[in-house]
C-alpha cells in the first residue's frame, strides 16, 4: 500500500512558478513509475508528466514541454513538479499518482493521491 500527499498549490499570476511536491508513504516508492495528471472544471482527468522509478527516464504531455520539470528523490520518498511560466489554461487540480506501467492513461494508476489546487490568474 502507498499513500500519497500533494502540496504546494496556490493562487499565482500568470508568469510565476509553483513547486507541487508529493510525498509518498511506503518501502516500495522506488519500484513505481510516478505521474502527474491534471483536473479542470468540467474536463476529464488529464495526464501532465510520468517519470521512471530510477529517476531516469521523464515524459511530458506537449502543452507544459519546455515549462514543467518532473524529478524524484528516492531517498525522501518524494516526487516533484516544478512549473514556471504558469498560464491561466494550467489551473486545475493536480494529482500525483504511483502507475502500474509507464503510461498517460489515469486507469493506469494504481494509488492517487487526494490532490492540490493550482489556480492561475491572467
Amino acid at each position: 500500500q502507498v499513500q500519497l500527499v500533494e502540496s504546494g498549490g496556490g493562487l499565482v499570476q500568470a508568469g510565476d512558478s509553483l513547486r507541487l511536491s508529493c510525498a509518498a508513504s511506503g518501502r516500495t516508492f522506488s519500484l513505481y513509475t510516478m505521474g502527474w495528471f491534471r483536473q479542470a472544471p468540467g474536463k476529464e482527468r488529464e495526464f501532465v508528466a510520468r517519470i521512471s522509478g530510477s529517476g531516469d527516464y521523464t515524459y511530458y504531455t506537449d502543452s507544459v514541454k519546455g515549462r514543467f520539470t518532473i524529478s524524484r528523490d528516492n531517498a525522501k520518498n518524494t516526487v516533484y513538479l516544478q512549473m514556471n511560466s504558469l498560464k491561466p489554461e494550467d489551473t486545475a487540480v493536480y494529482y500525483c499518482a504511483a502507475l502500474l506501467f509507464s503510461s498517460r492513461n489515469p486507469s493506469d494508476a494504481k494509488y492517487w493521491g487526494q490532490g492540490t489546487q493550482v489556480t492561475v490568474s491572467s
